[in-house]
């Protein structure tokens, strides 16, 4: 019985490629468990699966627009360019309507009061708009 012979070269080339082959495994499945995309789906599934999401109507999105730009554009003396606001010409004419009411209102009553008026006012207005067809009346409305 011989013992502590000359390693045979095919048997040494087998186990070189099985353990790269092992390494490798193990080194992509670590990446890609650690991964923002397998992390990413599996946390998204984690919240679908928890709370359905709920698309925001237009016209509550229209109101928090409307309402946001009105309180920018309150104490300014210019409103601005409609299109750089992100507005459409319907939106942008509630804004204007919304923004002459809160001016009278803050002099009145003061800023409390004209900042719980643009709330309503924005909301009522992009309501109505969106009643009546909102931006599909036309190509500018």
């Amino acid at each position: 019985m011989a013992t502590g012979g000359a390693p045979r070269p095919g048997l040494t080339l087998l186990g070189l490629r099985l353990g790269l082959t092992l390494l490798t495994s193990v080194t992509t499945a670590a990446c890609t468990a650690g991964s923002g995309s397998a992390g990413a789906r599996s946390t998204e599934a984690a919240v679908t699966a928890s709370a359905p999401l709920r698309a925001t109507p237009p016209d509550e999105l229209c109101a928090r627009v409307v309402a946001y730009w009105s309180r920018r554009v309150l104490d300014s003396d210019t409103y601005g360019d409609y299109q750089s606001m992100g507005l459409s010409n319907g939106q942008y004419e509630i804004l204007r309507t919304v923004v002459d009411a809160a001016r009278a209102e803050k002099r009145r009553e003061g800023a409390l009061a004209a900042d719980r008026l643009i709330d309503r006012q924005a909301h009522e207005g992009c309501a109505g708009w969106y009643r009546t067809g909102g931006p599909s009346k036309g190509p500018w409305q």
